[in-house]
């Protein structure tokens, strides 16, 4: 299971953030499929945490849009709907430029050395392309990095739940998609512009980046 960060506030809310966290990620890598039913106890068993963190992580996952509960049939793992598209990209098409423009202008110096090492990370893909996981991981990676740059709590939470709904989609078609890698490098220059703190180009980049998402999904169908 990957490390994740949690909030020094107390041990129960650590480790409701911690379940959060893991089951989210499971969810938007779809290694809990669409339609799956939702098991408390055994994801409890799995992260190792009592029902409780599990169940608070849970009512965070459903306002996500991540899992639904039906009365009397129980909870499941939400459909991926390509229909949703549109709605998200709608979404991401406003949200990224500015997420990535302010960024460039709020950055810390931990922000931009942070962004760096993911920066790094991003020269390897060409070793790693036909590894559709770690590259869809990668690319969370990067855009969770640039939204915690904006140092806008509001904008980070929409956007990185917008991004996790995207990231589904990519999932379900991956292996329809051709030039995942270079979708992933996109992101080289657009890290370069924010830690270079030019918020135009930042915004510029950010915004093709999206709109070749969706072109590519859409290719892909």
């Amino acid at each position: 299971m990957q490390h994740v960060a949690t909030e020094p506030r107390g041990e129960e809310l650590s480790l409701a953030e911690r379940a959060y966290r893991a089951i989210r990620d499971r969810l938007v890598m779809l290694e809990i499929r669409p339609g799956a039913p939702i098991n408390e106890d055994q994801l409890a068993q799995s992260l190792d945490v009592g029902r409780t963190p599990v169940r608070e992580a849970l009512k965070r996952l459903q306002y996500e849009r991540l899992i639904t509960t039906f009365p009397r049939r129980g909870t499941f793992a939400t459909e991926v709907n390509i229909t949703d598209l549109a709605h998200i990209s709608e979404v991401r098409q406003e949200l990224e430029p500015l997420a990535a423009a302010q960024a460039a202008r709020r950055a810390t110096a931990t922000d931009r050395a942070n962004l760096a090492a993911v920066r790094r990370e991003l020269e390897s893909v060409d070793a790693r392309q036909r590894d559709a996981d770690a590259l869809m991981r990668l690319d969370l990676q990067v855009h969770r990095a640039i939204y915690a740059a904006t140092h806008n709590p509001y904008l980070e939470d929409t956007l990185v739940r917008h991004d996790n709904l995207a990231t589904r989609i990519w999932c379900l078609f991956v292996e329809r998609m051709a030039g995942m890698a270079g979708h992933v490098e996109e992101h080289g220059p657009l890290i370069e512009a924010i830690v270079a703190g030019d918020p135009d180009q930042a915004a510029r980049l950010a915004r093709h980046h999206v709109e070749g998402f969706e072109r590519a999904i859409r290719e892909a169908i």
